[in-house]
């Protein structure tokens, strides 16, 4: 049984003009989010929101959860990516280079469908770059130890039903924040991650066929 979101369907997201990123982006930012006044530029950083079509035909991304050991949002759910390096061509090749370090996926197994809008993250003050790529055939993950504790997957279905999302109250920097999230595979998907996760699925939204997010409800009862 194939899922609701194919590959045409994401093809049309990525490609829509005049979208609002920050209104899509509201339901999933945590308020609030702790701006800070910076003398310097932000560093540059990419993250890549892999695809791919399992047995069943049903599109799933691809998710890991950082050691608790890192120095930079150790223990949290995040996208493969991290900082530019001098050698990187380019943004995608940095997202591309960090996606074969962190869980092993080369880049002749990626075929690039497209980028999301940049998002800054004040806390870090670094700009993320993602990059939206499909990966041929079943992966096989092969996870570096020393920045992955684990990969998990989560169906684009389940991102557009209400069930998966949740909000609580955190203490963050010492104030008070009101943080929603994604509720994934018994971890909390929130932060930037989830705020790429909430433009993603806006996207989505405005190219699935009339009347076939009603369909979706009906067929889970």
């Amino acid at each position: 049984m194939t899922g609701l979101v194919n590959f045409d369907h994401i093809k049309a997201a990525l490609e829509l003009r005049g979208f609002d990123s920050a209104k899509a982006r509201q339901p999933m930012t945590p308020a609030p989010r702790g701006w800070q006044n910076r003398d310097s530029p932000p560093a540059l950083a990419a993250v890549m929101i892999l695809i791919f079509a399992d047995e069943r035909q049903r599109l799933k991304l691809v998710l890991t959860l950082r050691n608790a050991e890192l120095r930079g949002h150790s223990g949290q759910v995040s996208f493969p990516g991290g900082r530019q390096d001098p050698g990187d061509a380019s943004l995608t090749g940095a997202a591309l280079r960090e996606t074969y370090e962190e869980i092993g996926i080369h880049s002749d197994s990626l075929q690039i469908l497209g980028e999301l809008p940049s998002i800054y993250i004040p806390t870090s003050h670094y700009e993320v770059f993602p990059t939206v790529a499909r990966i041929e055939g079943l992966p096989v993950f092969s996870p570096n130890p020393a920045e992955v504790a684990e990969v998990f997957c989560f169906g684009l279905d389940e991102l557009l039903r209400p069930e998966y999302k949740h909000v609580e109250q955190r203490r963050i920097r010492g104030l008070e924040a009101r943080v929603p999230y994604y509720a994934v595979r018994d971890q909390k998907v929130w932060g930037a991650t989830a705020i790429m996760l909430s433009e993603f699925e806006g996207r989505l939204r405005r190219v699935l066929p009339p009347g076939a997010l009603p369909a979706m409800a009906a067929a889970k009862s």
